[in-house]
C-alpha cells in the first residue's frame, strides 16, 4: 500500500504508478492539468516518466469553467 496525499487528503493506492496513469485513472484531460510534486511544478511530459511513492504530495489543479 502507498500512501500519497492528494490535495490535502490522504489517498492510499495499491501499488506504485507512474503520474500519467494515475492521473488518466480519474480521467483527467492530461492537456488541462497541472501537477505538484512534492512542493515543485511537473512540466507535463515528464508525467509518465516520474513513479509515485509513499509519502508523495500532489497538488493537481484543473481549469473550471464559469462567468
Amino acid at each position: 500500500m502507498i500512501n500519497l496525499m492528494v490535495n490535502g487528503k490522504p489517498r492510499p493506492i495499491e501499488a506504485s504508478v507512474d503520474l500519467e496513469t494515475y492521473l488518466a485513472s480519474f480521467g483527467f484531460n492530461l492537456q488541462f492539468v497541472a501537477v505538484g510534486y512534492n512542493g515543485e511544478v511537473v512540466k507535463k511530459e515528464l508525467f509518465a516518466s516520474l513513479t509515485l511513492k509513499d509519502g508523495d504530495v500532489l497538488e493537481i489543479v484543473r481549469p473550471v469553467g464559469g462567468g
